[in-house]
């Protein structure tokens, strides 16, 4: 039976249920398009794009991919560039073509971008010029026929005032390889495409997961789920024409490309886009254009409030701070929240879900939380073994049902298969992650199921370890994984990255000692390393598992 404890917290103004519009993604920016045809749609690193010029070039380049490039419907073209213009762009000409965005992360090398173009069998892709090397092999060796290519620097302005990151800062290339084809000379062309032919139930995205818990995977998703949390997203943080969102996590991320780019187009908002973090630079652009909306990952709000040269900017526009990822400290949520008073809103979701499936309502939202269940999502929690339903305050895996949740994985009906599980008629998607719901009908993530560690038969669940070592005010990120232990199979091992004003004044045997008292004594770490970083996906999530396999590395070796 759903849960519905959680609408006693239901924001007031907000209805419980959100009609999915019947038309496509492509719709949503020739509707603001209309509307706001002079309004300001991205501003650049100086350089400003309107939704007419915004429009207008979508449907060129649509035409170009078409008419010069033999685009048909429902064809994969790859997006692998950094957050700029023509990534917006390429992103919604890839739909206006009928056609399906299958976004690349820009850390990908040769021999990833070959796994996916034979995957998904894509014969185009739009890339960023300081990218193109990586692809160019390709076209010789795998279905890619056509790479269009293009630079940054053509949508900046030489005049901006403020740090320009180097791929942004880049004069225009050409490269020798005469199957090249430069952004300018596809949307120079003004070719007209066809009539579009989609609608809600066609495929729209093909997001890849991350792989790792296996060969990644291609979630199909269409108008309608990409929409149903466009739409969410924009109505849930009371986004509107006049909202100026700070555009900071990747848009190849579906959490980047929902919050901070199609649901500001949905509502004609602006956006305010960094290629690259820079924490000084997104002060100081907040203040200028007075952002209200800023989506992001935990880790960008503990840098950004660590900037010792943040009293000089008015940052107090924001009205709207959350995201994701990982919990955030609670000394840190306290700060942001004597900064600007407002509480961050940290939400939850998957690839499979194109972004969220819960949501911390903005005003009673929880800290390190994952929030209450968004429009229309049924989510339970089961008994990973049995899939029996559990109660209050009871781990277990996490399964959904609702308009965002992915069709299939690309081409791979038993994986398919085994991520859907039926309750009560409902089909609902298995995550993968342990979590527990509390009286309020609040969920608490708990960790990944693969990520458990199990030490002496005891099950210890990382992300909790972290979460209460967030609470030491010495430490500003912890990751916490299992190590290969003599006498208990498995161990907890913490790496932490203290404050800069609290290095050098405590040591690793001292937050071994405070953990002692904070938690079981199976739980806490029994070694900590103090680092300077932690390794990172392009989306910023903390790569706990390449830490975990350079740990079993060195225990082979010894």
């Amino acid at each position: 039976m759903m849960r519905t404890r959680h609408y006693e917290f239901w924001p007031k103004r907000l209805p419980l249920s959100l009609i999915v519009p019947e038309t496509s993604l492509c719709d949503n920016l020739a509707v603001s398009a209309r509307r706001y045809p002079d309004k300001i749609a991205i501003h650049y690193y100086g350089g400003s794009v309107s939704y007419r010029r915004f429009q207008d070039e979508v449907e060129k380049l649509a035409g170009f991919l078409q008419i010069k490039l033999g685009v048909a419907p429902k064809d994969r073209i790859l997006l692998f560039m950094q957050n700029s213009p023509q990534f917006m762009i390429a992103y919604y000409a890839i739909l206006r073509a009928s056609a399906v965005v299958v976004p690349m992360s820009p850390m990908h090398v040769t021999a990833d971008l070959e796994f996916y173009i034979n995957d998904c069998q894509a014969t185009v892709a739009v890339v960023g010029q300081e990218l193109y090397e990586r692809i160019a092999p390709l076209q010789k060796s795998t279905h890619l026929q056509h790479v269009i290519i293009a630079a940054y620097c053509d949508y900046s302005s030489p005049d901006f005032d403020l740090e320009i990151p180097p791929e942004v800062g880049a004069a225009r290339l050409t490269f020798g390889n005469t199957k090249a084809i430069y952004w300018n000379e596809a949307i120079s062309g003004a070719l007209e495409p066809g009539p579009s032919t989609v609608s809600q139930p066609d495929m729209a995205l093909l997001p890849y997961t991350s792989g790792t818990t296996g060969i990644p995977k291609g979630c199909v998703h269409t108008h309608g789920t990409v929409n149903a949390n466009t739409v969410g997203s924009a109505a849930w943080t009371s986004m509107t024409a006049n909202t100026t969102s700070l555009t900071t996590l990747p848009l190849f991320h579906v959490t980047g490309m929902q919050h901070s780019m199609n649901a500001p187009i949905f509502a004609g908002g602006t956006m305010v886009l960094l290629t690259r973090w820079n924490r000084e630079l997104a002060a100081a652009l907040i203040e200028r254009f007075g952002c209200t909306h800023w989506v992001n990952i935990a880790t960008m709000v503990v840098d950004f409030l660590a900037n010792p040269n943040l009293s000089k900017y008015n940052v107090k526009s924001l009205a709207f701070v959350g995201g994701g990822g990982a919990p955030l400290p609670e000394a840190v949520g306290e700060k942001l929240f004597q900064l600007l008073g407002v509480r961050y809103a940290e939400g939850y979701g998957l690839s499979e879900t194109v972004s969220q499936t819960h949501f911390n309502p903005p005003d009673r939202p929880k800290l390190q939380c994952l929030g209450i269940p968004s429009f229309d999502v049924d989510a339970r929690i089961v008994a990973p073994g049995t899939l029996e339903e559990l109660g209050c305050g009871v781990a277990g895996e996490v399964v959904v049902n609702g308009p965002q949740v992915m069709k299939e994985y690309w081409n791979r009906p038993d994986e398919t298969k085994k991520a859907f599980i039926t309750i009560g008629g409902k089909q609902f998607f298995r995550t993968g992650d342990i979590a527990k719901y509390d009286e309020d009908g609040y969920f608490f993530m708990v960790d990944r199921i693969k990520r458990m560690i199990n030490a002496a038969g005891f099950k210890v669940w990382p992300t909790e370890v972290e979460s209460i070592m967030f609470k030491h005010p010495a430490i500003q990120q912890a990751c916490v994984i299992g190590v290969m232990d003599p006498k208990r199979g498995e161990t907890v091992k913490a790496y932490v990255i203290l404050h800069e004003e609290e290095r050098g004044k405590v040591t690793e045997q001292e937050i071994i000692e405070w953990t002692k008292d904070k938690m079981s004594s199976y739980k806490y770490p029994r070694s900590v390393q103090f680092v300077e970083s932690l390794p990172v996906s392009a989306s910023g999530k903390v790569l706990w598992r390449k830490l975990q396999e350079q740990e079993r590395a060195r225990a082979q070796e010894g």
